[in-house]
């Protein structure tokens, strides 16, 4: 498996051995995880990748290495010869591959010595996450952190595969590119030989991927390394990984069919799951009305309703002006909650709403022969039995309202609804429910800049049959987008491009460019335009949070080798750092003091 290694040659992992290999002589290579001495034996649990396997140092049998073998200690790196014996059924461990063998050693170099670990190395350390990622390099020992990365490789090799298979090409696309400013911040990087220059690091491939079809090479994918200066969340890195896709001459339904396709090879193949296709296609409008989110969790219920209708002339003045205000007043009915919730409980939750803008939460908690509610007197009997009948309220249950804007109702709702699926514990990470939220709006209007935005980009395709409201209503435009969801976690998204040079003029019209700008800003793209263009279409996975939910894990931090925390910084190599300043005066850079 490589060259020798003083004098000796590795001839297996640590979990390639089993039974099927008793009798036989091995070399093998690894960490030293754990050591027992028993006195005349002294039993060392070798580590590597792979799994870990049980060494035997015996006085009588290994000779002159059991003195060497008690000066071992933890994460000392060695190199063993010896015989595998399987071992007596009293101490078989089944909880590792390798417990029905153990290797008797007759040789043994130690490689390599360790100072005392600032951690164990161990699976589900709750070792602070600072100290893992300053010692990233110890942290990536443990096992369940070379597994995350093992199906992350297993489901990129899968990915080359699949595509390869349904004839797309892998083309690598420009690290080093033009400044774009829609969308999130660039990283820029300054030109040495041209002074006052800047390229950006790319926020996606999306231009180029563009210009690929316009090159008639008809499908593409790359897995590309993408960057956002962005504030960071638990699922954001500064710089992230996509699995990249383009299809000339395709529609919506051609690219949504092709990527579930590697979806469902990746989780048949990397973990033996296997998934009904199609995957459920869900408006954005549905989504919302459904789950007030446009990337909903469909693993269990607590549905939105809507009850503007019903309370549109009530005495309780709250929900009256909400609807002739132009919003809405919709509710969950958490089932079973009136009855096991108390009110200190009931309370958190209205404290809870209001992290989201809502003003406060109404609620009627439903008893046998009574109605507990502070609204209930301002509502009429026929009104009261409505919103029941609506809400399918039963004894026991606990029905939640919130009365807004539209844009505050989704989002209070949409997050208490996840709260309450929290608290009720809903939510089974063993359970994978994707769904493809299509239709989304074309544009959405920022009330501080009083203008309106692509809400994907500006080279969106829009529905055919809205293409009439572009310029007399464009808040009624629906594109020709979709995200891919899974577990209430957006995991890739794309569009159907725009092709018609027309329709991307009144696009860049309606977004306030003027010719000139388009030109400035996307003028090689506009440009490659003129010279016949495909219909086209494609999407990017995030492939950090892919492999996040496939490992069962809450942050990306622990999918990726090497990750920034919070500031976007490296713990393990202190980057960013300062510079020498010949460096700075070479890029014609000043830093201020």
């Amino acid at each position: 498996m490589g060259e020798s290694i003083y004098g000796l040659k590795r001839t297996h992992r640590c979990s390639e051995l089993g039974i099927a290999n008793v009798g036989e002589t091995v070399t093998v290579m690894g960490w030293a995880h754990k050591r027992r001495d028993l006195g005349g034996v002294i039993f060392v649990d070798l580590r590597d990748r792979s799994g870990i396997l049980q060494l035997v140092f015996n006085s009588q049998i290994s000779g002159s290495i059991f003195d060497k073998a008690e000066k071992i200690r933890s994460e000392y790196v060695l190199a063993v010869v010896g015989e595998v014996v399987k071992r007596s059924p009293e101490t078989v461990n089944p909880k590792i591959e390798t417990g029905e063998i153990e290797v008797i050693a007759k040789e043994l170099r130690i490689l390599s010595e360790s100072e005392v670990l600032p951690f164990q190395i161990e699976e589900d350390s709750d070792v602070n996450e600072t100290v893992r990622l300053k010692h990233r390099y110890l942290d990536l020992r443990r096992p369940d952190m070379q597994k995350n990365l093992i199906l992350r490789h297993r489901v990129a090799k899968i990915a080359r595969d699949y595509y390869d298979e349904n004839g797309f090409l892998e083309i690598e696309t420009p690290i080093l590119m033009k400044s774009t400013p829609e969308g999130a911040r660039d990283y820029l990087v300054p030109s040495r030989v041209h002074p006052g220059k800047f390229f950006a690091l790319p926020q996606s491939p999306q231009l180029y991927k563009q210009i690929l079809m316009v090159s008639g090479y008809d499908r593409y994918f790359q897995i590309a390394k993408c960057f956002r200066d962005e504030d960071l969340r638990a699922d954001r890195q500064p710089e992230f990984t996509q699995i990249d896709i383009e299809m000339s001459f395709v529609n919506v339904e051609d690219v949504l069919t092709m990527n579930e396709g590697f979806i469902k090879k990746a989780f048949k193949e990397a973990m033996n799951i296997e998934l009904e296709t199609p995957f459920i296609r869900m408006p954005y409008q549905e989504a919302m009305d459904r789950f007030g989110s446009d990337k909903p969790d469909i693993r269990f219920g607590l549905e939105l309703v809507n009850l503007s209708d019903l309370v549109e002339n009530c005495g309780f003045k709250v929900f009256a002006d909400a609807v002739k205000n132009g919003g809405s007043v919709r509710a969950i009915n958490a089932k079973g909650c009136g009855a096991k919730f108390s009110r200190r409980e009931i309370d958190s939750l209205v404290d809870f709403v209001k992290i989201y803008k809502a003003k406060g939460m109404a609620w009627i908690s439903v008893e046998e022969n009574e109605l507990k509610s502070a609204i209930t007197k301002f509502l009429s009997e026929d009104e009261i039995k409505a919103i029941l009948d609506r809400t399918q309220a039963e004894p026991g249950d606990l029905i939640c309202f919130i009365a807004d804007k539209n844009s505050i109702v989704y989002d209070a709702l949409g997050q208490l609804r996840l709260e309450l699926a929290r608290r009720l514990e809903l939510l089974d990470n063993n359970e994978y429910k994707f769904l493809w939220v299509t239709e989304f709006p074309l544009y959405e209007y920022d009330e501080e800049e009083r203008r309106w935005f692509a809400k994907h980009h500006p080279f969106t395709s829009p529905m055919d049959q809205d293409i009439q409201y572009l310029e007399t209503d464009p808040g009624k435009v629906r594109a020709k987008a979709y995200d891919i969801v899974l577990n209430g976690v957006e995991i890739g998204g794309g569009s159907i491009r725009i092709h018609d040079q027309q329709l991307q003029s009144k696009m860049f019209d309606m977004l306030g460019f003027t010719k000139e700008d388009a030109q400035e800003k996307f003028g090689f793209l506009l440009d490659a335009f003129r010279f016949g263009t495909p219909p086209h279409g494609g999407m990017a996975y995030g492939l950090d949070r892919l492999i996040m939910l496939m490992a069962g894990k809450s942050s990306i931090r622990d999918v990726i080798a090497f990750p920034k925390v919070q500031n976007s910084s490296c713990l393990m190599s202190n980057a960013p750092d300062f510079v020498e300043p010949k460096q700075l005066k070479e890029l014609h850079i000043k830093t201020e003091a």
